[in-house]
């Protein structure tokens, strides 16, 4: 149960049950704040758009992780499977094992982030625009993430039914899933 009251808005919820066949819990937390959301989904949206699909969830994933988000990691884990089935605990490769690494360094601790980050991204033939973009993908996750988090919202008791349970356990890495 979140901290504070959900707001049902069958309006502002209407395009997330479009799309996701169930409205999700953030978005009765967002309803409080409609703009905050568009912005969100502006925001988030930009820096999609800009990436390779795949080391967007990589490096969502591990900022979600990183942050202790359970929701996050589970909601981009499962895009991981589906889309990439990239199960969590695979390998991947020395490239991706770098964007993760830094994606989690810009969520615990951006200070921490140094030029021999860049460089190594860089070896594997990473430009600074995609560097940056990782960057940017940690940095609006750990917003979204501590929006939910700090508020209590609890992952989607959809998400037993959607994501295989050894997965589920794998990517429950704070909150627990509501029941």
């Amino acid at each position: 149960m979140p901290f504070i009251d959900p707001v049902d808005d069958e309006a502002f919820a209407a395009p997330d049950l479009k799309a996701l066949g169930y409205v999700p819990n953030y978005n009765r937390l967002f309803a409080r704040r409609p703009a905050v959301y568009d912005a969100w989904r502006q925001l988030n949206g930009s820096i999609r758009s800009q990436m390779d699909l795949r080391r967007y969830e990589l490096a969502t994933v591990a900022a979600a992780q990183q942050l202790g988000s359970s929701y996050c990691s589970i909601a981009h884990g499962k895009v991981l499977v589906e889309k990439f089935a990239v199960r969590p605990g695979d390998a991947v490769s020395e490239e991706e094992q770098a964007v993760q690494e830094l994606a989690r360094k810009v969520a615990a601790d951006a200070l921490s982030v140094t030029d021999a980050d860049y460089d190594r991204l860089r070896g594997f033939g990473l430009g600074d625009d995609e560097i940056f973009d990782v960057v940017l993908a940690a940095a609006a996750r750990s917003f979204f993430c501590k929006a939910i988090d700090g508020t209590g919202v609890q992952p989607d008791a959809e998400y037993r039914e959607l994501v295989e349970p050894d997965v589920l356990e794998a990517l429950t890495v704070g909150r627990p899933i509501e029941d």
